[in-house]
């Protein structure tokens, strides 16, 4: 049922669509098109989080899946006297990783200007601290690829306070099936999404019950899928797995997590998953993610009466440059469709 190739070439287009949240409509645009052209009916919530529903053979019951569509990213502070750009972070981006990355500057009037993130001390051979100088937030700027040198070039530009800054993905699939970019922090999972999506369709499937599915647009500021539709009495949140320190999770697997920062998901809901990848025998790993949010925990937070569980695709170097591996991939797809089969 996995269609690798299909689902691969998703996700790098959607990587390639800047959706730093607040702004995703051109990268919701992309998935909702790529739905409605396989014959999907959607709908888009105030917030401009995306819903797709599907009737299953119980229809009294209703179980959302969410991904987010909004990826980490930076706006405009303030603007320099060297006409350099002052950053706020929007989520939270490993700072570190970011300089040197090449960006779009892109302006209320949808302009869109290019730039580097650079340290303010950006040069080995003038300043003592180019190595060691932090490279925190307070410690980047963005440099324009324009002839500035002042605010008020700058300004002339159409360039202001508040406008958004989208970094490069820096998108790369090898021939050994490793998937390197930044965002695979949801955009893997989205990818994930529309492929069980496409499979229900196509293969004329129908789920155990109904399903909504959820992409939401501000999960990486904590509220992404804090409303959801009033008829869910069970979510599955499908985001990243984490790796490293003491966890089991590895690019091959998909990840299920039994507790994060919000608390403990709801364990008849987590066993049921757990004992769905090992009659499927896939590779999965349980852990826990003690600095770790999610849909779900954004949706238990702001009150919603549900079960709720999370799962995804394992994801090394979070929030920096990611990476996982199509075998992580396939493995969540194969979980998600035991899950709503079941």
């Amino acid at each position: 049922m996995f269609k690798k190739e299909e689902t691969i070439s998703f996700l790098t287009e959607l990587l390639s669509i800047n959706s730093p949240s607040g702004y995703t409509k051109n990268a919701v645009d992309f998935v909702r098109e790529t739905l409605e052209a396989v014959g999907y009916e959607t709908e888009t919530t105030p917030k401009g989080n995306l819903v797709v529903s599907v009737e299953g053979q119980d229809t009294t019951r209703t179980r959302g899946l969410s991904g987010h569509i909004d990826t980490l990213g930076l706006m405009v502070r303030s603007i320099n006297d060297d006409g350099t750009l002052s950053l706020t972070k929007l989520g939270g981006p490993l700072t570190p990783t970011l300089d040197g990355e090449y960006c779009d500057i892109i302006t209320r009037d949808d302009k869109v200007f290019t730039g580097t993130i650079l340290s303010k001390s950006p040069s080995i051979h003038v300043y003592k601290d180019a190595a060691t100088k932090e490279r925190d937030i307070d410690n980047l700027v963005v440099r324009l690829d324009e002839r500035v040198t002042s605010k008020e070039d700058v300004k002339e530009l159409g360039i202001q306070n508040g406008d958004i800054i989208a970094y490069d993905p820096k998108v790369v699939v090898t021939e050994s099936g490793f998937v390197k970019s930044r965002f695979l922090d949801d955009k893997a999972s989205v990818a994930i999404l529309v492929s069980v999506l496409k499979t229900l369709k196509t293969e004329n499937i129908v789920p155990a019950t109904n399903l909504k599915f959820i992409f939401s647009t501000y999960e990486e500021v904590g509220h992404g899928a804090a409303w959801i539709p009033e008829d869910i009495t069970e979510l599955l949140a499908v985001d990243m797995g984490c790796i490293g320190l003491d966890l089991e999770c590895t690019e091959f697997d998909v990840s299920i997590c039994a507790k994060d920062s919000s608390g403990p998901y709801d364990y008849g809901m987590t066993t049921n998953l757990i004992n769905h990848a090992k009659n499927k025998k896939l590779n999965y790993a349980v852990d826990i993610y003690p600095m770790y949010g999610s849909d779900a925990s954004a949706a238990l937070g702001a009150g919603a009466n549900i079960k709720a569980a999370l799962i995804g695709p394992g994801v090394a170097s979070s929030h920096g440059m990611e990476r996982t591996h199509t075998d992580a991939i396939r493995n969540t797809f194969e979980l998600i469709m035991a899950y709503i089969e079941d």
